[in-house]
């Protein structure tokens, strides 16, 4: 880029010629002669700047953060010349990145090093890119200044908010404490794994008696059975048009995506395998099942940038490729909404498909404004028209609830802020029952 003389110049130049004409005494001579000493003087100046691209900038700023969080971006400005240099510089900045500031300016001697420091606060979440930063330099005499454009792409990951984090570790701690069809389940269905050989008590089935060892002993023993390590559960999450409505004042994929971390954390908390499937008419990212630590990670990292595609989400064609990818008996949860006419033609004839040799979890989050207005009294028209729409809707989902549930899936259909936790209650009962 060529260097650009700022409005300064212009500015002192039309001053100088404004008072010259004013002037009684004035001269078209003299006016002529002013704007060109002025000319000459800001030449000089210009002369005597450096090219911005000498000056030396980094910028410093975290690789990802999560929504709702802030972060620091730090710039160091060295000055290589060996005069002082004032320096502007201004960043490439996203609106929604909710910069405190993306400019600074900096008085910096010679062979000197500044550093200028400023804020970020994301309002959403996904993939930014920052690049173009601008340094400008002022001129010795202030007449003019001198800028250039600089590439520095960088990119920073803004990942979805996890609201339901300490209630998901909290669920693993309890489990855990309360031998929740993790440690020993007793009882009616309390697993199929076998756990110990130990002396019967009144509390357990009599068909746990383990006669052998009964008869080695002389005292009557019992087997104890533990829900099985290493099961499989899948998340399917819908990024169709139906999860781009808001709810709470997000849209309704928000609270999926909490859900889906939830539901991560706490089965591989407890041993058991979970994976990530995402789709709208097609197929999008696949995380294999894993019950590593670092499992959660690489789900987030197939999530955070995904926005909901505006078009019919294709349940059949996802359905099948988990059926190609996750071949074991699975626990697999469906993140959608439940809107009747959608259901009827896409999701329920395709149900079968993993209801026949999976356990099939249906997840979606409830308006709470649609039941509200279905509650309201009518006090006019308006609220009449409102009352009688809010009705029907919750009519339709209720009816779509119950087609599911005759399909043979479960149907977890929470408020924001439950969906997450009472869909892990979900999957920790169908685990203690030892059916996964």
């Amino acid at each position: 880029m060529l260097p650009i003389p700022t409005i300064r110049l212009a500015f002192a130049m039309g001053v100088a010629a404004v008072l010259t004409a004013a002037s009684p005494f004035a001269q078209p001579t003299s006016t002529i002669v002013l704007v060109a000493i002025i000319a000459v003087a800001a030449l000089i100046d210009y002369l005597r700047t450096p090219d911005p691209a000498v000056i030396v900038v980094h910028r410093e700023i975290g690789g990802s953060l999560p929504l709702g969080s802030e972060t620091a971006v730090t710039w160091r400005v060295r000055n290589p010349t060996d005069k002082r240099q004032v320096v502007a510089i201004a960043d490439e900045f996203a609106p929604s990145l909710g910069a405190a500031n993306r400019r600074a300016l900096a008085s910096i001697p010679g062979r000197g090093l500044a550093t200028v420091t400023t804020v970020v606060r994301p309002t959403r979440r996904g993939r930014f890119r920052i690049s173009e930063l601008v340094v400008r330099l002022r001129s010795p005499w202030g007449l003019i200044e001198r800028q250039r454009s600089r590439q520095m792409p960088q990119i920073l990951r803004v990942l979805p908010l996890f609201k339901s984090r300490q209630e998901a570790e909290l669920l693993v701690m309890r489990a855990k404490q309360l031998d929740m069809g993790i440690r020993s389940a007793r009882g009616k269905g309390g697993g199929t794994e076998f756990d110990q050989l130990r002396e019967y008590t009144p509390d357990d089935e009599f068909r746990r008696i383990d006669w052998a060892a009964t008869a080695r002993t002389g005292t009557t023993i019992a087997r104890t059975y533990r829900a099985e390590l290493n099961q499989t559960v899948i998340n399917l999450l819908d990024n169709g048009r139906v999860m781009a409505g808001v709810v709470a004042d997000v849209p309704r994929v928000e609270h999926a995506m909490d859900a889906v971390m939830a539901l991560t954390t706490v089965a591989t908390g407890l041993g058991d395998k979970c994976g990530l499937l995402t789709f709208d008419r097609e197929v999008g990212a696949i995380v294999q099942p894993s019950r590593s630590r670092g499992q959660l990670g690489r789900v987030v990292e197939a999530m955070y940038d995904l926005e909901p595609a505006l078009v019919e989400s294709d349940y059949r064609g996802a359905f099948n490729a988990a059926l190609r990818h996750f071949r074991r008996r699975t626990m697999i949860v469906v993140h959608t909404e439940l809107i009747e006419a959608v259901a009827k033609e896409f999701l329920l004839p395709a149900l079968p498909l993993i209801s026949r040799s999976h356990i099939v979890v249906i997840a979606t989050v409830r308006d709470p404004l649609v039941e509200h207005w279905a509650s309201m009294p009518v006090s006019d028209s308006e609220t009449a028209y409102r009352q009688s729409s809010a009705t029907k809707a919750l009519a339709e989902r209720e009816r779509t609830i119950a087609a599911l549930k005759n399909k043979g899936a479960l149907v977890v259909d929470a408020s924001p802020g439950e969906l997450a936790g009472k869909l892990a209650e979900t999957y920790l009962r169908v685990k203690a029952a030892g059916t996964l």
